[in-house]
């Protein structure tokens, strides 16, 4: 390609000469069309002074596309820039390279034209705007997300200091230093692994002052919320608890305790009314996965009740021969984190440590359908309780999660009949059992209506519905009320939270 210019330009040279020379009567000719009309779109105005016998050679100047001028002296662009490094980058940024700006370039090329000088208002106009970039270090992550740091030591400790939101520093220094971690031997959970899921890479690059990261907050900053992210904030008011904070502002309470870490350190800790606090979730442009361990213990159900025939109990009447007990067990989950987010939970292992023992009911000739046996259990598997009884004011009920199952079943918590299934613009689909031994449950936000009719009974464990998010609701969860002789008690009560 290179190999054509030559040609090229000799040809342009002359058709300039022949123009120039042939159109004596002509107030322009065509590249002078040209040339003014790029001066009239230019940031600063120009003339054509005259035309020159011999070409010259001239520097001119753009930002994104558009002529900001052409210069007089081809030199002082550099001296600028040099200036420009010794008054304002120098200190900040020692031994660096300084350009101009990402959107601003130059062409030199040659000219029959003398333009009027605009040298001073093109230098003002680059200081003022401060078109220039300094090198500095720039990572690029693979997921195109891109940044410029002065310092890649302060980058790494700001991206530690990012990653200890979400794992204790214990931990990350035993798994960093590939030191083995301390199996659990109690309930509870332990971190095993930690990784950024995007790989960077590191090179020089040129920046404009403003889109470099100068310090560890700045960093920080980005790790956490990226580039354009609006901070939400929320001021504690009176009785507010930080459930309660979490359910008003659709986070829970660990992720409100993690973002604001300097303020919060447990879910029970007392608010101070006119505690402003940050309700804005991580939105990274980075993906921080954490392994997790939790050994925790479950309740193992009987089967459903076993009713047995018996001749000698009068129809209609019905006694328990043996009574039902839960059992237990012990189950290991390993639980995967993405920027805090509980994202998936599978089985290691699971051993029963208490055989659960089956109800067993003798009839006269059938059981009464729709009584229900006054033990509880719960509307869900693996519940997880996201908003508790008067969590906020008014809250008369808990609200129950499926930790590893979104959207999974609900399940009828007792024998009962079906009396109501509707739905309201706040409880959304939902399902009322009366358990006929002055018991009632209340099933609200269901995915879809319930699965039965009013008047239908159904059996303690049976499905009556899925976990949704109808009604007014920030996530998916059961809304689950008990009545007791009329009155709201708190479900805890029956179910032993």
């Amino acid at each position: 390609m290179k190999k054509f210019i030559p040609v090229v330009l000799a040809v342009m040279i002359s058709l300039i000469i022949t123009v120039i020379t042939s159109g004596a009567n002509q107030s322009q000719n065509p590249e002078q069309v040209r040339i003014q009309a790029e001066l009239d779109g230019a940031v600063f105005k120009q003339e054509v002074l005259r035309v020159y016998s011999q070409p010259q050679m001239v520097t001119k100047i753009y930002e994104a596309n558009r002529l900001i001028g052409v210069m007089s002296d081809s030199q002082i662009v550099d001296s600028v820039l040099s200036k420009t490094y010794q008054d304002i980058y120098a200190t900040d940024f020692p031994n660096s390279k300084i350009g101009l700006g990402e959107d601003i370039y130059t062409t030199v090329e040659l000219s029959y034209f003398e333009y009027s000088n605009v040298d001073d208002l093109i230098v003002d106009y680059l200081k003022e705007k401060d078109l220039f970039s300094v090198e500095v270090f720039k990572i690029e992550f693979s997921n195109g997300a891109v940044i410029y740091v002065k310092d890649l030591v302060e980058f790494e400790k700001a991206k530690e200091l990012y990653l200890l939101n979400f794992i204790a520093k214990s931990t990350y220094d035993d798994i960093k230093n590939n030191r083995s971690i301390p199996e659990l031997t109690t309930y509870g959970s332990r971190d095993t692994g930690i990784n950024v899921l995007e790989s960077t890479s590191i090179t020089k690059g040129l920046a404009s002052r403003s889109k470099i990261l100068k310090n560890q907050n700045e960093i920080i900053y980005f790790l956490s919320y990226g580039y354009g992210t609006e901070i939400k904030t929320y001021t504690v008011v009176p009785f507010d608890t930080v459930d309660g904070v979490g359910y008003k502002t659709g986070l829970s309470a660990q992720q409100l305790i993690t973002i604001n870490n300097q303020k919060l350190k447990s879910a029970d800790q007392l608010l101070e009314p006119g505690l402003e606090l940050n309700v804005t979730y991580f939105n990274s442009p980075i993906s921080v996965v954490v392994t997790r361990e939790r050994l925790t213990k479950e309740v193992v159900y009987p089967p459903r009740t076993k009713y047995v025939a018996d001749p000698s109990i009068r129809e209609g009447i019905s006694k328990v021969v043996t009574r039902e007990v839960d059992g237990s067990k012990n189950v290991k989950y390993k639980e995967t984190f993405v920027n805090g987010v509980l994202i998936k939970g599978e089985i290691i292992s699971e051993s029963i440590i208490k055989q659960p023992v089956q109800e067993v009911v003798a009839y006269g000739t059938k059981v009464i359908p729709g009584i229900g046996s006054g033990k509880f259990r719960w509307p869900v598997n693996n519940p997880s309780i996201s908003c508790g009884w008067f969590c906020y004011s008014g809250h008369r009920a808990i609200d129950i999660q499926n930790r590893y199952d979104r959207y999974g079943t609900i399940y009828a918590a007792d024998r009962g009949i079906i009396t109501k299934r509707a739905y309201t613009g706040v409880g959304g689909y939902y399902v009322i059992i009366d358990h006929n031994n002055g018991y009632k449950t209340y099933y609200g936000h269901m995915a879809t209506p319930g699965y039965f009719p009013e008047g239908v009974a159904v059996e303690k464990g049976e499905a009556i519905g899925r976990i949704g998010m109808t009604g007014r609701t920030t996530g998916p969860h059961v809304h689950f009320q008990v009545w007791q002789g009329g009155t709201l008690i708190n479900p805890c009560r029956v179910l032993g939270c």
